[in-house]
């Protein structure tokens, strides 16, 4: 049972990580980038390592995200409108 929620969260890092870097969507990227450490701090957890896990969660996935979202929000803004379709 360990087994098969290692492999499937080691696939959603794995996918997450492949997703923040080919994407052309900063947004998605960072959105991909806080999946992608949510998964590595729930690894941390099933390992028996809390303190890893909370740190990563916290920092990693929290922290971190919110960071690059509110960084792509201002720079978007400060752009002007988008001309995306």
């Amino acid at each position: 049972m360990i087994i098969l929620a290692f492999v499937t969260l080691m696939a959603v890092m794995i996918v997450s990580a492949i997703t923040a870097v080919l994407s052309q969507n900063l947004l998605r990227a960072a959105v991909a980038l806080g999946v992608g450490s949510a998964a590595l701090a729930m690894i941390f957890f099933l390992f028996d390592a809390p303190y890893g896990g909370s740190f990563e969660l916290s920092v990693g996935a929290g922290l971190i995200t919110v960071l690059f979202i509110i960084a792509i929000s201002l720079t978007e803004s400060m752009e002007g409108p988008s001309r995306e379709p």
